[in-house]
């Protein structure tokens, strides 16, 4: 059964620098890989609210020509922030949960 709405948006929606490997090649990972996959997301979020901040000095300095750019890494920024985020309350959901069942 396909979701042809689904697929439309996957087909037009790439995944982004947010995440450094697809989800295939996460699922055979080892610890070690997991701890270096969620370290480098961290890092890219970081270096995705770096870029934002020094457009956004562009910008009100006059030195971006398009301001659409900063609109785009902000945006970017704030929604890769909100992702993240989100897995770290599950994450914490999660070890509660966890905890919660061996007391």
């Amino acid at each position: 059964m396909t979701i042809p709405a689904i697929s439309a948006v996957t087909s037009t929606v790439a995944p982004s620098s947010y995440l450094a490997t697809t989800p295939t090649q996460s699922t055979s990972a080892t610890d070690g890989a997991f701890a270096s996959t969620l370290a480098s997301a961290v890092d890219n979020v970081q270096g995705l609210q770096s870029n934002a901040d020094s457009l956004a000095i562009k910008a009100v300095t006059g030195d971006l020509a398009d301001v659409h750019q900063y609109t785009i890494a902000a945006t970017e920024a704030s929604v890769t922030l909100e992702l993240a985020a989100a897995v770290r309350n599950k994450a914490v959901d999660a070890f509660s949960e966890i905890m919660r069942m061996q007391a």
